[in-house]
Formats: C-alpha cells, structure tokens, sequence
C-alpha cells in the first residue's frame, strides 16, 4: 500500500504562488503617476519609460494617465488584476 504525505501549500510545485501586486501598484499609480513606478512595480519597463518621458515632454499633463490607472487597479477584482496585468501582460489601461 502506497501512502502519500500530505504537503505544504508553500512547498507545492503544481501551483506557482501568485503575487498579486494590485495594492501597490494602484497606490504607487494614484501618488507618483507620474513617473511611472506603478508600470515599474508590475514589469512593464518600456511602458514605465514612456510614462515618464511623455509625462516631461506633456509638462505634467500625462500624469492624469497615472492616476486613472491606479484607480483601475484598485477596482478591479483580486483575480481579474492578476490575470490581466500580471499574467496576460497589459501594458495600459
């Protein structure tokens, strides 16, 4: 008779752990829009360059971009964040 050993959750190989990122991005994307940093936090370098670049260029007028996207985040549904910025690799909005 074969027994089998329970496992730990953390020690599982067949379900990667899921980071979910959503409260820091939405906070970092409502405060420092801006430059970016919330595309930063989930990933998305080229996407946090342009943010900042357009941001200079636009004399702060792209930041508003920032902000409504912190405000997504926050909205969304744990899950829903995850699979669409994290897994499906959204870049904006």
């Amino acid at each position: 008779m074969e027994t089998t050993r329970p496992t730990e959750d953390w020690n599982n190989a067949l379900q990667p752990k899921q980071e979910n990122k959503k409260i820091l991005a939405g906070i970092m994307g409502i405060l420092f829009g801006s430059f970016g940093i919330h595309k930063f936090i989930l990933g998305y370098t080229q996407e946090g360059i342009i943010q900042i670049v357009v941001t200079i260029v636009t004399c702060g007028i792209f930041s508003i971009v920032g902000f409504i996207e912190g405000i997504i985040y926050l909205t969304k549904s744990d899950e829903d964040f995850y699979q669409t910025y994290q897994v499906g690799k959204k870049g904006w909005f």
